[in-house]
C-alpha cells in the first residue's frame, strides 16, 4: 500500500504561535509564504549597507508623516507574511502596534537582492503586485541596477517594470516627492 503524504500549510496565526512558543530560534530569519515557513538568506555586509543607506535616503526624501519600516513583517494574506527590506507605510497613530501592516497600508516596498535575486524578483515582487501594493523596487546589487515595478495586477504581479542603471533616477509614483539617484541607492 502506498502512503499518501500531504503538507500542512500554516496560517499567519499558526506562524505567530510557533514563534511565541519558541519552536523557532528567535535569531532565525524566516517568513511565511503560501503557508510554508521559508528560511531567509543571511544578510551580507553589502546588503546591510544598502538597507542602511536606503533607510537614510527614504527618511530624508519622503513626507514626515509617512513611516519607513525596516525589515519588519507585512501581513499579505492569511497564509503569507513577508519581511521586505524596507516599506513606506501610510501613517497610523499607533505605528501598527495593533497588527502588522497589510497591503493597503503599504505605499512602496523595497527588496535588496544580493544572493536572493531570482526569489525576490520572481516570487516576492509577483506577490506584492498580486495583492495590490502600488509600487515595488528591487535593488539588484550584483548587476548594479534598480528595478521598478508598478501597475499591480492580481494575475501577473505587476503589469509594468523598468530596470534602471547608474546615472538614472528612481522616481516613485506612490510617494509624493520621492526621487533618488540609482548611484546613491547602490552606493
Amino acid at each position: 500500500m502506498d502512503a499518501v503524504f500531504s503538507r500542512r500549510r500554516f496560517t499567519v496565526d499558526d506562524f505567530h504561535r510557533i514563534g511565541e512558543a519558541g519552536i523557532l530560534d528567535g535569531r532565525e530569519r524566516v517568513e511565511l509564504l503560501d503557508g510554508q515557513i521559508i528560511e531567509m538568506a543571511p544578510i551580507g555586509s553589502r546588503h546591510a549597507a544598502c538597507v542602511r543607506r536606503l533607510n537614510r535616503l527614504l527618511g530624508t526624501h519622503i513626507p514626515s508623516e509617512l513611516v519607513v519600516d525596516v525589515q519588519n513583517p507585512v501581513h499579505i494574506d492569511e497564509l503569507t507574511e513577508l519581511v521586505p527590506d524596507l516599506t513606506v507605510l501610510r501613517p497610523q497613530a499607533d505605528f501598527y502596534a495593533a497588527g502588522h501592516p497589510r497591503p493597503e497600508d503599504v505605499l512602496l516596498v523595497v527588496e535588496v537582492a544580493d544572493t536572493t535575486l531570482p526569489y525576490d524578483r520572481n516570487v516576492k515582487m509577483r506577490r506584492y503586485g498580486s495583492v495590490g501594493i502600488p509600487e515595488a523596487w528591487l535593488v539588484d546589487l550584483p548587476n548594479r541596477r534598480t528595478e521598478v515595478f508598478c501597475n499591480p495586477s492580481p494575475e501577473f504581479g505587476y503589469a509594468e517594470s523598468a530596470s534602471l542603471a547608474e546615472g538614472a533616477s528612481v522616481g516613485s509614483i506612490s510617494v509624493t516627492g520621492l526621487s533618488l539617484e540609482v548611484c546613491d541607492v547602490l552606493g
